[in-house]
């Protein structure tokens, strides 16, 4: 599990250590944190293995989930070239390893390859609006070529690959300063702060409940090898980001009252999975709603230290 500490590949480890498989969880810690995976440290199918995707790495295992990149806007934007370098030097040492030990792998690509789409909701089968230039590039662009990468060596070596495009995701765990509406709007609300809301507010985003999102990992990985993908793991249900800041007000009691900034470069003005594929292919749907899962979000935020947490970036 490349990027197995951060906040998607920790709720995996844990999933998988629990069904009883050996896990090796491989993470540099850029934007992960150690206390992700804490609880599993002592558990015998579970080893932690510190390392970074873009150098080659040898290990013997028979399936491999390909998490590794910073996710977040600020901090894929940080440093643009290791952004970039993570995606497709990553895919490339991870598909290397792949093919030499016969392993199945998954690669977690994102909604983030149809840019700011031009077709609503979207399905797999359209090819996206990306800027190749703008900022957002070294990210889009990058889990593009890996994408590009994992069906190149498909055709070329028959490997068993498995490409997975996933929608807004989130859920306890997410770093508090990493960025991200969800945890900007918590971390915003709980302390009682203005919400800063990029633009009008009225973008759309899909927003699915990080246990649901693991099932469809799992699910995808337990597909036969002809399954290649893309297909879109991502809650279809659709809400504005004004409507999103309300809810998080609402849900933590709060007094924050909603502040709008200039618009970002290049964000995307709807985002919405059309599942129809993975409802098929994978018998999966998500479970939890919005406002249920925000709860659980809301009191895991609670829960924490905010100092305990550093921001990896000063793009937050």
């Amino acid at each position: 599990m490349t990027g197995g500490a951060g906040f998607v590949g920790s709720h995996l480890c844990e999933r998988l250590v629990a069904q009883g498989h050996d896990v090796i969880c491989v993470d540099n810690f850029f934007t992960s944190q150690k206390s992700n995976i804490q609880h599993l440290l002592g558990r015998a199918n579970f080893e932690l293995v510190r390392h970074d995707v873009t150098h080659p790495l040898w290990l013997e295992v028979d399936q491999i989930f390909n998490l590794a990149c910073p996710a977040a806007p600020g901090h894929y934007q940080y440093n643009p070239v290791k952004t970039l370098k993570t995606s497709v030097l990553g895919a490339i040492n991870v598909l290397g390893m792949a093919k030499r030990c016969r392993a199945r792998v998954v690669q977690a690509s994102t909604s983030e390859v149809y840019g700011d789409p031009a077709v609503h909701p979207q399905p797999e089968r359209y090819w996206g609006h990306v800027n190749p230039i703008g900022p957002r590039a070294c990210y889009d662009e990058g889990k593009r070529a890996a994408e590009t990468l994992f069906f190149d060596y498909h055709r070329m070596h028959r490997m068993p690959i498995k490409v997975v495009r996933i929608f807004n995701t989130y859920g306890p765990r997410m770093h508090p300063f990493d960025g991200r509406v969800v945890s900007n709007f918590i971390r915003q609300a709980l302390a009682g702060e203005e919400i800063t809301i990029m633009g009008d507010g009225r973008q759309t985003r899909s927003f699915c409940y990080v246990d649901d999102l693991v099932d469809g990992l799992i699910a995808m990985m337990a597909t036969p090898e002809d399954c290649t993908g893309p297909i879109n793991l991502g809650n279809p249900v659709e809400f504005t980001i004004r409507g999103l800041a309300e809810m998080c007000i609402e849900l933590t009691g709060s007094r924050s009252t909603i502040v709008q900034r200039p618009a970002a470069t290049d964000d995307p003005r709807q985002r919405q999975p059309d599942i129809t594929l993975a409802r098929r292919t994978l018998k999966w749907e998500p479970k939890v709603p919005l406002r249920e899962g925000l709860a659980r979000t809301i009191a895991w935020f609670r829960s924490i230290r905010l100092e305990d947490y550093r921001a990896p970036t000063p793009n937050f």
